[in-house]
C-alpha cells in the first residue's frame, strides 16, 4: 500500500463490518498495518460481536454498539500495552468481527449406513438425512479453537465436521432413545429434540451451539420394510373370517360368470360351501382348542347312493348337490 493510501488510513477512524455474504462466519478487519487511532469509532452490529487481538493474544471482546476506542473502554488491550497514562498515537491490533447469527438449513446426511440394535428384527441398517441450524455461542473459545488467524472463514470450514458428529451423535441418540424400528417415523420430532440435546453439548467446546435439528426422512433395509408392508396387510384385512367370507363371496360370483353356465355356478356353490366348511372349522379351532372329537356318521349303505354326473364320485341318492364337486343333480 503507498504512502497516501497508508496516510488516508490514519484519518480512518470508523471500524465496522457488514458481511455481504450470508455464510461468513468471521472477518478480520483490514487496515494497513493494523494501526488504529485513539478514539476510532467502532461499530458493532446486532448479530456480532468484535474481538481485539494484539500481537496474537485476545484482548478485548465488544458486545453490539457503538464505542469509541480509549484506555477506558480497552482495559485488557491497555494492561498488555501498559498505558499507564493517556495515550494518542496509532496502536496495533487486529480487530475480528465474529458472526453470531443462526446459520439455517444446513444439510445433514448418512454417507455410510448407520447400524441400529432393534428388539424386533436384530441388527439393522438406516440411513438418515434432515437439516439443522448453529451458530456461535462463544465468540472467544470459537476464535481459540477453530477460527485462528485467517483474515476469512465460511460456514464451509466447520460444516464438514459438525455433520460428521451429527451423523455419530444420532447413532448414539438412537441406541438411547430405544425407539423400535417400526416406530421411527412417528417419533421424528421426538428424536429429533432427543438428538439435539445429545449433540448440544458435543459442540460446545468449539464454541458453537446446535440450534435446530429435524429428521426429515429415516429409510429402513428393504426386507424391513417389506416385513413392515406385510404386517400392515394383515392390519388391514382384520377379521381372517370375515375375509374368508368375502372370499368366497367373490368366488362365488366369478364362477357365476363363468361360461361353463350351469356347471360353473354349481362348482362355485360347491367351492363357496368348502371354503365355508373350511372357516368355520378354523374358527371352531382357534376358539375350542381342545374338544372332543364328533362322533362319526354311519357309513351310507351302498344301496342308498349314487354317482356324481359330473366328476363321478359316490353320493347319497336323495343328494341334490354333489359334496365333492358341488355340481347339481338331476
Amino acid at each position: 500500500m503507498g504512502f497516501f493510501s497508508k496516510l488516508a488510513g490514519q484519518f480512518i477512524d470508523v471500524i465496522e463490518w457488514t458481511s455481504p455474504s450470508d455464510d461468513i462466519m468471521v472477518h478480520r478487519f483490514e487496515r494497513d498495518g493494523n494501526e488504529i487511532k485513539m478514539g476510532a469509532q467502532l461499530t458493532v452490529r446486532e448479530s456480532q460481536v468484535a474481538i481485539l487481538v494484539n500481537e496474537g493474544q485476545l484482548a478485548d471482546v465488544f458486545m453490539p454498539g457503538r464505542y469509541e476506542l480509549s484506555t477506558q473502554n480497552m482495559p485488557i488491550l491497555t494492561t498488555l500495552k501498559s498505558w499507564k497514562y493517556g495515550f494518542n498515537s496509532p496502536f496495533k491490533a487486529e480487530v475480528y468481527f465474529i458472526n453470531t447469527k443462526q446459520f439455517l438449513n444446513q444439510k445433514w446426511g448418512t454417507s455410510n449406513p448407520v447400524m441400529m440394535r432393534d428388539a424386533e428384527f436384530g441388527m439393522i441398517r438406516l440411513r438418515a438425512f434432515g437439516i439443522y441450524a448453529f451458530s456461535v455461542s462463544e465468540p472467544v473459545t470459537f476464535l481459540k479453537e477453530v477460527f485462528g488467524t485467517t483474515q476469512l472463514m465460511t460456514t464451509e470450514g466447520v460444516t464438514g465436521h459438525i455433520k460428521r458428529m451429527l451423523v455419530s451423535g444420532l447413532s448414539d441418540a438412537i441406541a438411547q432413545s430405544k425407539i423400535p424400528a417400526l416406530d421411527l417415523a412417528a417419533n421424528y420430532d421426538e428424536l429429533g429434540q432427543y438428538a439435539r440435546n445429545v449433540l448440544t453439548e458435543r459442540l460446545m467446546p468449539l464454541g458453537l451451539k446446535l440450534n435446530d435439528f429435524i429428521i426429515e426422512n429415516i429409510s429402513l433395509p428393504e426386507d424391513v420394510e417389506k416385513a413392515m408392508d406385510k404386517r400392515t396387510s394383515m392390519g388391514v384385512l382384520g377379521d381372517l373370517n370375515k375375509f374368508t367370507q368375502y372370499q368366497a363371496a367373490e368366488a362365488m360370483r366369478e364362477a357365476a360368470n363363468n361360461q361353463n353356465g350351469a356347471a360353473g355356478m354349481s362348482a362355485g356353490f360347491g367351492a363357496a360351501a368348502m371354503m365355508s366348511q373350511a372357516m368355520q372349522f378354523s374358527a371352531q379351532q382357534m376358539q375350542q382348542p381342545v374338544q372332543q372329537a364328533a362322533p362319526q356318521q354311519a357309513a351310507v349303505p351302498a344301496g342308498d347312493t349314487k354317482f356324481c354326473m359330473e366328476c363321478g364320485a359316490r353320493i347319497p341318492k336323495a343328494a341334490k348337490f354333489c359334496s365333492e364337486c358341488g355340481a347339481k343333480q338331476g
